[in-house]
């Protein structure tokens, strides 16, 4: 079986795999990084998102030979101690109901506000687009990403 070294979270990994096992098999089976979700296993509800070099991408869909050079983070590694923006607001503002879309939702929400550290709402809905929730809380993570925005920045709440 082939071996892969991947930069997972900041640290090298070596790992044993297929070329064509998605990555996101390779994160929960055999590195026990079990934040990334399996949801359909098409690429269309972003449960399973993680960062590939600083890019929201389907793990389900990616295999592991196709990562082997590419920083990958998933939400185990946007901020261990949940100090990151998005997290603090995710806490502040009791977004997540069962949970199970969340750590995709995080890791598309991190992408967008590195890109734009104070989006629009229609920014904010793109980005979020292909992320389902089962719960329907799409209100409160909208509410959640603006308010971890006024955080990053310093900014005030927004009315």
């Amino acid at each position: 079986m082939p071996t892969y070294m991947l930069k997972i979270n900041g640290r090298a990994q070596r790992v044993e795999a297929t070329a064509e096992t998605p990555l996101l098999w390779v994160l929960r089976d055999t590195l026990g990084l079990v934040g990334t979700k399996f949801g359909c296993g098409v690429g269309q509800c972003g449960a399973c998102t993680v960062h590939l070099d600083g890019t929201p991408t389907r793990s389900c869909l990616m295999p592991v030979s196709a990562v082997d050079a590419l920083a990958i983070t998933t939400i185990e590694g946007l901020d261990a101690q949940g100090e990151h923006p998005l997290q603090r607001a995710w806490v502040e503002l009791d977004v997540p109901q069962c949970g199970y879309c969340q750590g995709g939702q995080l890791l598309a929400a991190a992408a967008l506000l590195k890109q734009h550290p104070r989006p629009t709402d229609a920014q904010i809905t793109d980005a979020l687009s292909g992320n389902l929730c089962r719960c329907a809380t799409y209100v409160r993570i909208h509410a959640a990403v603006r308010r971890a925005a006024d955080i990053a920045t310093g900014a005030g709440v927004r009315p």
